[in-house]
Formats: structure tokens, sequence, C-alpha cells
């Protein structure tokens, strides 16, 4: 009640000034105070001071805030957290792309006979799986070439 009342007469005031200004010939001066003059009856007239007034002095509003600073901090954190992990969301992109294609198993074998020890199958001149053609129709006369290497490879 109060406020409406204190904001009613700033307005009043205001409007005053603007009234004097325009006396003395400064029209547009006169025409920016009198807008800023009807902001407070304007608030005051669509309740935006009655539902102000009502939550400053709520302890469930405030409340809701208190519960809207605790998600902002929260996702504050974990884009701190997400941010020293790995890098960029470029290089998190990259290298989820490289797990997916190692991942899968045509191209998962080559590289694994390649790698290694040195002793085994992918070491002689040839890559290992693209030798000569056994007379069966299989490579090499072995089905599980490359299930052999990789278990090796495991030490399995």
């Amino acid at each position: 009640m109060i406020a409406e009342t204190v904001l009613s007469a700033v307005s009043v005031a205001g409007l005053g000034i603007a009234a004097v200004t325009a006396y003395r010939k400064r029209f547009l001066r006169a025409t920016r105070i009198a807008a800023f003059a009807l902001v407070p009856i304007g608030l005051v007239m669509t309740g935006v001071v009655k539902w102000l007034a009502h939550t400053a002095f709520s302890p469930v509003a405030w409340g809701g805030f208190a519960v809207l600073a605790l998600a902002w901090l929260l996702f504050i954190t974990t884009r701190a957290v997400e941010r020293r992990t790995v890098g960029t969301r470029k290089q998190r992109k990259e290298a989820a792309r490289a797990a997916q294609r190692d991942a899968v198993a045509p191209t998962a074998s080559v590289p694994s006979l390649r790698g290694g020890t040195g002793t085994g199958a992918g070491t002689g001149s040839t890559p290992a799986g693209k030798g000569t053609a056994a007379p069966g129709g299989t490579k090499n006369g072995d089905d599980f070439s490359d299930i052999e290497a990789i278990l090796k490879k495991h030490g399995i």
C-alpha cells in the first residue's frame, strides 16, 4: 500500500518536472522525463509492484530462488569438470569416433595382426590375411587366422 503511494508521488513529481522543462522550450528532454515518470505508475497499475512486495517477504519464494541458484551452480560445476577431462568438445567427439571405428571387428583385426612383438602372423613379406588362396578356397588354408592373431596379441 505504501509502495503504491510512494511510486504515485514519484510519477506526479516527474510529470511536474516534465511540465516545467516543456515550459522552458526543451520539448525533447520534457518528453523523455515524462516517459521515465510514467514507468512507476505503470508498474503500480499492472500489479508488478504488488507481486514484487509479496515475493520479497515470502519464504517460499526465497526457497525457490535458492533452488534455482543450486541448479545453476550444479550446471556450471559440471561444465567446468567436463572441460578439464579430455579437452575441447571437438577433441572429445574425435576420440569417440575413433573408439567407435576401432570397435568394429573387420577393421580392428587388421591393425592387431600387424602390431605385436614381431613373432607370429603378420611379420612375413605379405600382410596377414592377404596371402595366396589355398586349394580349399580359404586364405592360407585357415579360416581362423584373424582370431588366432587377436588371441596371440592378448596373450591367450
